[in-house]
């Protein structure tokens, strides 16, 4: 088992090689790796990430086949399905670091910002519960003073919606409660820049990796 901290480690020289132009994963499928995982799978960190096609979790850590357990939705929200399939991961691979990867420009925060200053009553009926499952984490913002600074504004609600997201894993499920308390399962934000990419992460304070890693 490959504990928080290693894995963290992992992720974040992986992502320095992507944004450098340097990676060292080699073709992401060969067949003797295919071989290898066919039988069964460890992967040694969880990324909850946005669905954005510009943001693929495996290339931007520079990991290869059966490396990561991804799971993607717009807007990198938190919904029973997606703490489900965390806590499979946790439960069953013994994976002890999970990260919420958002990133810049976010669509789905866009149209969350959007909809809360302009709502409409057209709203897709399959858009609206992503949209609502942001709006708790930005809606605040419009009425401070980032509202007259649209860039700042989206830069701000996006860190905020992956603040909230985290704060869901952490605290919303007993099973991850109970492996974050007693096995050293760790849940971090990350933020994906669409201009660099690199990936900044934030809010580590949870153990393993407070003490261990700066972030």
């Amino acid at each position: 088992m490959v504990n928080a901290r290693d894995a963290f480690v992992r992720l974040r020289e992986g992502n320095h090689r992507f944004a450098s132009s340097v990676p060292k994963a080699g073709p992401f499928s060969t067949h003797s790796r295919r071989l290898e995982v066919a039988s069964g799978q460890r992967p040694f960190a969880i990324v909850l990430g946005c669905s954005d096609s510009r943001v693929p979790a495996e290339i931007v850590f520079d990991q290869g086949l059966g490396d990561l357990f991804v799971i993607r939705v717009a807007g990198n929200i938190v919904a029973p399905s997606q703490v489900g399939s965390v806590e499979f991961a946790a439960e069953r691979f013994g994976t002890r670091l999970v990260v919420v990867l958002g990133h810049s420009q976010c669509g789905a925060v866009l149209a969350t910002l959007d909809e809360l200053r302009k709502p409409t009553a057209a709203r897709s009926r399959s858009l609206g519960p992503i949209v609502d499952r942001i709006r708790p984490a930005v809606e605040g913002l419009l009425a401070t003073d980032l509202q007259h600074d649209p860039d700042a504004l989206v830069e701000h609600a996006v860190r905020a919606n992956i603040r909230a997201s985290v704060t869901q894993l952490r605290h919303g499920s007993s099973i991850l409660e109970q492996l974050i308390a007693d096995e050293g399962l760790a849940v971090v934000g990350a933020e994906y820049s669409l201009q660099t990419g690199v990936v900044d992460f934030f809010d580590a304070e949870s153990e393993p990796l407070s003490r261990t890693v700066p972030v």
